[in-house]
């Protein structure tokens, strides 16, 4: 089993706005749901999942599988989204997102295949995937462990624990990807806790550090698959992205954090994900 066994009949992009499709309708649901983040991180998920990571729908709990953590679990839409088009749960199912008994919960549950461990209470993520890197290495498996950080969890002491403690371990098996999208609910995260420069904070804590186009699939994947970057080091992808990208009405906005979509507003998101795909075209 390897990533190029990964359905490989359409471009990145089209798999990218099918997953901000599926978004938009599970955020048109009675429950809402966490659009800014989840379309922020859409193209760092589509490469990792239809490009990166080695695993196999037909085996979910495989060993020698990688490990993906999305440690911004209040995006689950997005990793559902991606995993029901990956094949780990029928696409069907996502129209079932936050009612009564439907195991798409706010955040990621175990009981949705696919997803490695419960995530979302903000800065544990990382810690969890060194944990999963370090037994990989106990096991004697090659496999990697993959975490998605939001920058606003950046604030988080236990993030950069967690960071010393992948570093001192020499967990260069461990690759983290910040989505680094400015905003978090109560507003810019710089105007908040500044963190900038941020690729020389993780390089002090002895990481290795690229700093790329969050919303481009096909260079986030030839990041991601060549880690490690450096022998001993730990890899940290800095994502630039933008919250809510691709809904004009939405992008860049910290109104995006949490939306219950209106029909008046579902269609317009629709017709915004229509126009950029046929201009993509």
């Amino acid at each position: 089993m390897t990533a190029t066994q990964a359905p490989a009949l359409d471009t990145l992009e089209a798999v990218a706005a099918r997953i901000r499709a599926h978004v938009v309708d599970m955020c048109a649901g009675p429950e809402g749901g966490h659009l800014g983040g989840a379309f922020s991180s859409v193209e760092v998920l589509t490469a990792l999942y239809f490009s990166v990571l080695n695993v196999d729908p037909e085996r979910p709990d495989d060993p020698d599988r990688d490990r993906f953590l999305l440690s911004k679990g209040h995006a689950a839409v997005a990793l559902y989204a991606t995993l029901a088009e990956r094949g780990f749960l029928p696409v069907e199912e996502l129209a079932g997102y936050g009612r009564p008994g439907s195991r798409l919960m706010g955040h990621p549950v175990r009981a949705v295949p696919g997803v490695e461990l419960p995530t979302g209470s903000l800065g544990h993520g990382l810690a969890l995937a060194c944990g999963f890197a370090l037994a990989h290495r106990t096991a004697g498996r090659d496999a990697r462990s993959f975490v998605l950080l939001g920058d606003g969890e950046l604030q988080e002491g236990s993030v950069w624990e967690a960071a010393i403690a992948a570093a001192s371990l020499r967990l260069d098996r461990l690759v983290a990807v910040v989505d680094r999208n400015g905003l978090q609910l109560t507003g810019a995260t710089d105007g908040i806790a500044p963190m900038e420069p941020l690729a020389d904070r993780w390089r002090s804590f002895g990481w290795a550090v690229r700093d790329v186009d969050g919303h481009d699939a096909a260079e986030l994947a030839d990041h991601l698959a060549a880690a490690p970057w450096e022998p001993g080091r730990p890899s940290v992808l800095i994502a630039r992205t933008v919250k809510g990208h691709g809904l004009p009405f939405l992008a860049g906005r910290a109104a995006s954090h949490y939306v219950t979509l209106s029909p008046r507003n579902h269609a317009r998101a629709r017709a915004a994900l229509l126009r950029t795909t046929d201009a993509a075209g």
